[in-house]
């Protein structure tokens, strides 16, 4: 039992700790982010557990939007396919038409699937190689464009047998004087500018992780933190759950997403796991969990196209026609462009350019001068800067 002195000496200490323990936190108040979803259990995911499943809010309502990447991905299929149209149907292309299709102007997009692309509000241009600096950004997109001219001037010869020195069909492909399948390059380099780099360098990046994830967006049922994570979701894929489809002999999917099947088998099945992960850390507040995650699906990223590349330089050694080499180079090509922005391995536009340029563009003729020298420089370059 206290005596009377001690209890004073109590009251004393009491009141000095409470005081301090109230300045205290006056001046250095903690901070608890507002929880707006149910937590989700980890365990409850798995790879084929469909995208928007647990990601609703308290009234049962989805918070997953996946429209500006999905009409990204279909804008990026459209192009491809207009490409394609050249050997299909004989009649030249219209750089024009690329070009709009890119920025997403003029209404280019055609046809019952494409024609609600033009009022989507979201465009491919603004977002290509948009995680380098403005000047640089626009060198890039301004060198996409080149290849629309490069391509549409090679249609021109559609009807024509390629040679050295003369645009025109190679069997099935469509290439230029100097034996350059430009579709193949287009398509290739907006796997790296647009997906790789739009995906991994921005949307995944630490900054867009850190986007709010406390209020909603006006007039939307989600943040900007969930909507970034949708958003790169649906750039990859339209597909509820991604790979779902795959088979052994196809990935189910298209561009990036097919690829990182193809050339990165260890990691594609962990994707969609990666992506549901992802999402539910966002719910959760778990950014230790998010970046994780936004890690493994950057590296994986990379080191698909690395491979690609690696893969579509050896098919040219091994491509036993002028056709099949001359398409491989072109897939090689593009993948080598898209290295550039494979980050997280050190790479960049120096690094890409350089292996071009002494494998292909120093040349006069272009794949008519390609040798096994200059086709075992460039991927001795890159398995030494990927460790692979």
């Amino acid at each position: 039992m206290l005596n009377h002195t001690s209890f004073v000496r109590f009251t004393c200490l009491l009141s000095a700790v409470i005081m301090f323990t109230s300045c205290r936190d006056e001046e250095n108040p903690i901070t608890v982010t507002p929880q707006l979803r149910q937590q989700i259990d980890y365990a409850k995911l798995t790879d084929t557990t469909t995208y928007a499943t647990f990601f609703t809010d308290k009234a049962s309502v989805k918070t997953v939007d996946l429209t500006n990447g999905n009409n990204r991905l279909l804008m990026f299929r459209a192009i491809n396919t207009y490409n394609g149209t050249a050997v299909g149907s004989g009649a030249a292309l219209d750089a024009t038409v690329l070009k709009n299709m890119f920025s997403n102007t003029g209404n280019p997009f055609s046809g019952t699937a494409n024609t609600a692309l033009n009022s989507a509000g979201v465009q491919l241009r603004n977002v290509t190689a948009s995680s380098l600096s403005a000047v640089d950004a626009e060198k890039e997109r301004q060198a996409l464009e080149t290849a629309f001219n490069a391509i549409a001037t090679a249609s021109q010869s559609v009807s024509a047998v390629a040679s050295e020195g003369k645009a025109g069909k190679l069997d099935r492909y469509l290439v230029d004087a100097k034996g350059i399948e430009w579709g193949q390059i287009i398509q290739k380099s907006l796997i790296g500018a647009f997906q790789m780099d739009y995906i991994g360098n921005v949307l995944l990046s630490d900054a867009r992780l850190s986007a709010d994830n406390t209020t909603l967006v006006a007039g939307k049922n989600y943040t900007q933190l969930e909507q970034n994570w949708d958003e790169a979701f649906g750039i990859l894929t339209t597909n509820p759950a991604y790979g779902k489809n795959a088979t052994e002999n196809s990935s189910g999917e298209s561009f990036a997403g097919s690829y990182l099947w193809e050339y990165n088998p260890t990691d594609f099945p962990n994707i969609h796991k990666a992506f549901l992960m992802g999402r539910a850390a966002i719910v959760n507040n778990d950014l230790t969990t998010l970046k994780t995650q936004a890690t493994f699906i950057r590296r994986a990223m990379e080191k698909s196209v690395a491979n690609a590349a690696l893969g579509y330089l050896s098919k040219w050694k091994t491509g036993t026609t002028d056709a099949a080499r001359a398409h491989a180079i072109g897939e090689g090509v593009g993948f080598v462009y898209s290295l550039r922005y494979a980050k997280l391995n050190g790479a960049d536009a120096a690094f890409s350019d350089a292996i071009l340029n002494n494998l292909i563009y120093s040349t006069p003729n272009g794949f008519w001068g390609l040798t096994n020298t200059k086709i075992d420089a460039a991927s001795t370059a890159i398995k030494t800067k990927f460790g692979l």
